[in-house]
């Protein structure tokens, strides 16, 4: 690695005051550590967020939960607040990478992150959850822009996410063998404004499928989402999976995460 300062802030004020002075922000540290291994990345000096509370807990605010940027992946998974609430997000979490991760990672790392093939992303999108931070709140479809891109200013950091509670909802996650990341993940919520799904691992970012959110709020059955065509042509194509694999992989996880919410 190259040689870097190493920051352990204990509150987000001073926090956000290291980060606008050009630190580089470390939730678990997931991807920033592999990328410095690799001098992907050179980052002069880390601030580390564990040590600030203000970033941590799980809550019931509402009819949404609040969650802690700096939650770790299996806290959410064993969370009672969540597993009673939505329990298709602690479902999610319990299958993020392995048992490791799952301890080092948080979801405030993830998001900020936006991975095309993170599994929290598409939770954020499907539920239509709110992203607040430091400075302000951001609604989740304003939130990702593209791979590994979000609406993030230089500096502002994610606080916390809050998640809307649906009436039910679902995670299906076709997984790449090796690293466990979705080959495509799909995430079906029904609200009291319809259909949302979001789509993860098949693009450069997650993304709504808006014709499968139609035919489902209409009528949410399996055979309403077989009954969709889903085109191929801006999905990817890589050594794992063709892009009419990967559309294939969106029509039948759909229809599973469906079927395991009205079965």
């Amino acid at each position: 690695m190259y040689t870097f300062t190493y920051e352990t802030p204990a509150t987000l004020a001073d926090a956000a005051q290291l980060a606008a002075a050009g630190g580089k922000l470390i939730a678990g540290g997931q991807s920033l550590l592999p990328s410095m291994r690799l001098r992907l990345a050179n980052p002069e000096q880390l601030i580390d967020l564990a040590g600030i509370a203000e970033l941590a807990g799980i809550r019931r605010a509402g009819n949404a939960l609040a969650i802690g940027a700096m939650a770790r992946h299996m806290d959410v998974a064993r969370s009672a607040e969540v597993r009673a609430a939505i329990p298709a997000l602690a479902d999610l979490a319990a299958h993020i990478g392995d048992r490791q991760v799952r301890a080092r990672g948080t979801l405030g790392g993830s998001v900020a992150n936006n991975d095309p093939a993170a599994c929290y992303p598409s939770a954020v999108l499907g539920l239509g959850a709110t992203i607040f931070t430091n400075r302000r709140e951001i609604v989740a479809d304003d939130f990702f822009l593209g791979m590994y891109s979000t609406a993030l200013q230089e500096g502002e950091l994610i606080t916390a996410i809050h998640f809307p509670i649906p009436k039910r909802a679902a995670y299906l996650k076709f997984k790449q063998a090796a690293s466990r990341f979705a080959l495509v993940g799909v995430f079906v919520a029904q609200t009291d404004n319809g259909v949302r799904v979001a789509v993860t691992g098949a693009a450069s970012s997650v993304f709504r499928h808006t014709a499968l959110e139609a035919a489902l709020t209409r009528n949410l059955t399996p055979e309403s989402a077989a009954a969709v065509k889903i085109d191929a042509s801006d999905l990817n194509t890589d050594i794992h999976a063709s892009a009419i694999y990967r559309a294939q992989l969106i029509s039948v996880q759909t229809q599973r995460a469906v079927a395991r919410m009205v079965g």
